[in-house]
């Protein structure tokens, strides 16, 4: 009877002092970077950097997170899952590529002038990162603008 109730004890205390259901800490996008452009189309890279505390790792995923460029839509980022490491600092790179048809518009030609002039672009990433595990699922929301310089 003594050995059951240790047992038990023991499980117990490991199960909720690893911390399982305590998520990733996001700390921000960063590293916003064009990776390629051309007169058809422009790839963007952003890394999400997160800090993980937990004694386990689990899976983060992104599912209908929009990109804007000058506040229109031009994108939408899907990835695969992505293995969250233990008790360490990760980032999640994330990139997307743009059509440039979908900058150009007549209600947005005027914007695109003045960024293509100044040679900056306003980069608007808005949407939610999944993370689970074990059953337990979280979602952080993220809603960062950046601007960025655009090589001509």
């Amino acid at each position: 009877m003594f050995k059951r109730l240790l047992m038990f004890s023991l499980t117990f205390t490991l199960l909720f002092n690893c911390a399982v259901t305590k998520k990733p800490e996001f700390v921000r996008l960063d590293n916003v970077e064009i990776l390629d452009s051309s007169s058809k189309s422009i790839t963007l890279k952003v890394d999400a950097l997160f800090l993980n505390k937990n004694h386990v790792g689990g899976t983060l995923k992104t599912d209908d997170f929009k990109v804007y460029i000058n506040e229109i839509e031009v994108a939408k980022i899907v990835s695969d899952e992505f293995d969250v490491p233990k008790r360490e600092n990760f980032t999640i790179p994330l990139t997307v590529a743009v059509d440039t048809e979908k900058l150009v518009d007549k209600s947005s030609l005027g914007g695109l002038l003045g960024s293509l002039i100044s040679q900056n672009l306003k980069v608007h990433y808005k949407g939610d990162i999944k993370y689970k595990i074990m059953g337990y699922s979280s979602i952080y929301t993220v809603d960062e603008i950046q601007d960025i310089k655009i090589k001509l």
